[in-house]
């Protein structure tokens, strides 16, 4: 089929609806979460506006790797069950069109796809998380009960340990506080007060703990010593540049690192985890967007063959081959993390599971052979996790990589 074909070319109008309509539902799914935190920031901690939005323009390129290629699947898959339900599959049958042709105009447009989300993973997700991490130290800074919970031990303060049980997300008082204060040298103190709060400190790094009605407990261990002391009101200076500087060493680890990075981490930790997460963050970052080719390959022929299943049941045949297909990523992660298999394997395995799937029930579709959709899916599956299975046989344990230090 030549590309400027008219056949071609309604194949191609007729994709882009139900893509676009598939990507914006997913997007709002998976985003719906995350609006929903960034909500509370909003309402509880007074966040502004701005950081909001660009917190969601910051993980639009994580979502979107992930949801493309789903999307393109929907799209194929609700295309060619239009075209079975208004007979138009059974007109260009007769029209002596032959079901490989169709594959053109969809491996094209799953092409331009594959393109798209390839230079999302390999320069997007490294841009937008390592924004998204250092936009959220920011609004840490500026928001400092963001980095308190409740009811839970905080260290990350540095030789001083938060202990709040409750806290007043509109006003920001505290209750409960315990603080141990190693900060002095041969000096144990331990402040407990029944309310606090924050006031904002010259330092920039740095916030004023203003206490009321409590008291110090002080425990000179040189002098073998101990002071008692009851406060009405304590101001104490709390230096957050050490949590501050932990969180900007996480935004850059592996997730946002470029290619040249993931290479030369990869090279450098090779046999170590580290080593190992690189190189599958590497590989993951062109096996995903190829999901595109692979789950378009499957979604003609279950288009076009499935007669018992309608536009009704698109979706459910989709969510079903995403599912299989993200349990084969996670089985793959894990199997490649034990070091029961390579990197490689592990990762591409799945593209591979699912293009084969499809290039089966295509032979089917082609030969005329009627396709029972439970069943043929089914035998391909099994067929499937069969051949990955010889690949792991095959492969076998990659040197250096069966224990970690």
């Amino acid at each position: 089929m030549k590309p400027n074909s008219i056949l071609f070319s309604y194949i191609i109008r007729e994709l882009i609806p139900p893509f676009i309509m598939s990507l914006a539902f997913f997007m709002f799914v998976f985003l719906m979460r995350q609006v929903l935190e960034m909500t509370d920031l909003i309402v509880n901690y007074r966040v502004g506006f701005s950081p909001f939005l660009l917190m969601i323009v910051y993980s639009l390129p994580y979502f979107l790797v992930f949801i493309i290629p789903m999307s393109v699947m929907l799209g194929v898959l609700f295309t060619f069950l239009n075209m079975s339900d208004s007979n138009e599959i059974t007109a260009l049958k007769a029209g002596g069109v032959s079901p490989w042709s169709l594959l053109w105009p969809v491996m094209t447009f799953a092409g331009f796809a594959m393109v798209f989300t390839s230079a999302l993973a390999v320069f997007g997700m490294p841009a937008g998380s390592a924004a998204y991490k250092n936009l959220a130290v920011e609004v840490v800074r500026s928001n400092f009960n963001i980095g308190l919970k409740e009811n839970t031990f905080n260290d990350n303060f540095g030789n001083m340990m938060f202990f709040v049980r409750a806290i007043d997300r509109k006003s920001g008082e505290l209750e409960g506080v315990f603080i141990e204060d190693s900060r002095k040298a041969g000096i144990s103190s331990t402040v407990v007060a029944p309310s606090g709060y924050f006031l904002p400190d010259a330092g920039k790094d740095s916030f004023v703990l203003r206490l009321e009605n409590g008291m110090i407990s002080q425990v000179e261990l040189d002098k073998k010593t101990t002071h008692a002391i009851g406060f009405r009101t304590c101001d104490m200076r709390i230096d957050i540049s050490k949590m501050i500087s932990g969180m900007r060493k996480k935004a850059h680890g592996i997730k946002e690192m470029r290619l040249s990075e993931l290479a030369g981490a990869a090279k450098k930790g090779a046999g170590t985890r580290q080593g190992l997460s690189a190189l599958m963050e590497l590989h993951r970052k062109f096996s995903i967007p190829f999901a595109c080719m692979a789950l378009a390959l499957l979604a003609v022929p279950l288009g076009i063959e499935s007669v018992t299943a309608r536009k009704s049941a698109g979706l459910g045949i989709g969510l079903s081959c995403f599912l299989i297909y993200y349990m084969l990523i996670s089985g793959g992660m894990a199997l490649a993390g034990a070091g029961i298999c390579s990197a490689g394997v592990g990762m591409w395995a799945p593209d591979l599971i699912m293009g084969g799937l499809g290039i089966y029930l295509m032979v089917r579709t082609a030969n005329d052979r009627p396709l029972d959709l439970s069943g043929s899916l089914a035998h391909g599956v099994s067929r499937a996790f069969a051949f990955f299975s010889r690949l792991l046989s095959i492969s076998g344990p990659p040197d250096g990589e069966k224990n970690f230090p």
